[in-house]
């Protein structure tokens, strides 16, 4: 078979997928989407333009799916949104809120109500129900407990070069903003942890876990690093106010 005969092939195999799920009563505005034919998708869930659904993907009833997003052999639990994202071989619960720009890689997966946000990557984790990661997070190699907020920033720190390690999080935990959880790592129920942290050790339930170290302030130091940059600046507010 020539290029332009396997081509051909590909569309009419498309033309024919499409169909059936329109037929099924799937929800399109448009044909700008690429379903391979094992994909399953429920009557009622909407696929917005610019979407790729590959595998043994499978997406349940009141889903809406993009626009522009990627999603390879994996489950979608009812009334599910992913927005302009990119998930692999993972299990996503109902309700849950995921986008924009989420990378969900393999092994990932979510309960009920669970929220993962902008520019947040996850791999082989597992969030309980309600849990909240909002944006610029990574959760590696996980286990996650009920309704934990993580704050922008964390990272969980899960190889070393050589072995991958497991961080567990208990429910109701509230991780603070640029947090490092060093794994092998545990934090209890309840516990907190303190913005700009590094959590190397484990953090007992109901505990803040806290790791900075003291701020100290040199007088003048800032007035005279900063002087140059401050001239150069105000040269050029003086130019335009000039040529104004």
């Amino acid at each position: 078979m020539t290029a332009s005969e396997k081509f051909l092939a590909a569309q009419k195999q498309y033309a024919e997928t499409f169909k059936k799920h329109l037929a099924n009563g799937v929800e399109f505005i448009s044909d700008a989407v690429y379903i391979d034919p094992e994909v399953t998708i429920a009557p009622g869930a909407v696929i917005l333009p610019g979407c790729i659904l590959r595998g043994h993907t499978a997406v349940a009833a009141g889903c809406v799916i993009g626009p522009n997003t990627l999603l390879e052999d994996t489950e979608v639990g009812e009334n599910t949104t992913i927005n302009a994202s990119q998930c692999y071989r993972s299990k996503l619960g109902p309700n849950n809120k995921i986008g924009p720009f989420t990378h969900v890689r393999e092994g990932t997966v979510t309960e009920e109500d669970v929220h993962l946000g902008a520019y947040v990557e996850t791999k082989n984790a597992h969030f309980a129900e309600g849990n909240t990661v909002s944006h610029l997070t990574y959760i590696g190699d996980a286990e996650v407990g009920k309704y934990c907020n993580f704050g922008c920033g964390t990272v969980t720190c899960n190889y070393d070069g050589e072995g991958k390690y497991k961080t567990v999080i208990g429910d109701y935990a509230f991780i603070g903003c640029n947090t490092n959880l060093v794994a092998p790592v545990t934090v209890g129920d309840h516990a907190f942890t303190a913005a700009g942290s590094t959590i190397g050790q484990d953090v007992p339930a109901g505990c803040l876990g806290i790791e900075r170290a003291r701020q100290a302030n040199v007088p003048g130091w800032g007035e005279a690093k900063l002087q140059a940059y401050i001239a150069k600046k105000q040269k050029i507010e003086a130019e335009k106010k000039e040529v104004k």
